[in-house]
């Protein structure tokens, strides 16, 4: 009967799982113990189960062979650094020779070191000069005119606040004048009151008072 393959995941059932764990162990242990004894090998192995305890075989002494191992392990941590500093020396030495080729360029920019320069070279120069001033002179007018738009805007606001200021104080003029012509004439109509006299015409003898 063929087997079915096994699906790699962890055993969820705690029997199954311990059941697995000792006989992949122990066919573990046995291939290592061939795996020594066919092909010489120095063969170690050293398993820890769920529950922490600790099985382990080797074909000559643990002790030695874990010592050979991380001995094997710094060396190759030694030649890895080596590898890495040579990389970063090689690193620093194209950068230093791109600085210097850029202090040599910036230098001649400067109008510096022009005795060694050939006529093709003063002439790339001289290129190189011509670009960065037609850039400067581009960046310069675009400042210039976003400049000019941010004072335009802004005169634009203070015309536009002015107008709004000037139309809320003759608002406010003509709401105070009409207050006080109101006033007047309410003042007006009371002095009128006042002022009317009431005259009764009588004719005949005075009347006499007992």
């Amino acid at each position: 009967m063929v087997r079915g393959k096994v699906e790699m995941k962890r055993i969820e059932n705690a029997t199954s799982r311990q059941v697995t764990f000792s006989k992949r162990r122990n066919g573990l242990l046995k291939k290592g113990y061939e795996l020594s004894v066919l092909c010489d090998a120095e063969v170690a192995l050293i398993i820890f189960s769920q529950k922490g305890r600790l099985y382990e075989f080797s074909s000559t002494n643990m002790q030695k062979t874990l010592e050979r191992y991380l001995e094997h392990v710094r060396e190759d941590r030694g030649n890895e650094i080596e590898q890495h500093a040579q990389h970063l020396k090689h690193e620093a030495a194209l950068i230093a020779k791109k600085i210097e080729l850029l202090e040599n360029s910036q230098r001649k920019l400067l109008g510096h070191n022009l005795g060694d320069c050939s006529f093709q070279e003063l002439q790339e120069t001289e290129n190189q000069l011509q670009l960065s001033l037609n850039n400067i002179r581009a960046r310069k007018a675009q400042l210039f005119k976003e400049e000019m738009e941010k004072l335009q805007a802004k005169e634009k606001f203070l015309l536009e606040e002015n107008l709004r200021l000037s139309e809320k104080l003759q608002c406010r003029l003509r709401s105070s004048r009409n207050a006080a012509e109101k006033e007047k004439e309410k003042e007006i109509g009371s002095y009128r009151q006042s002022s009317e006299v009431v005259t009764e015409l009588f004719i005949g003898p005075p009347t006499t008072r007992n």
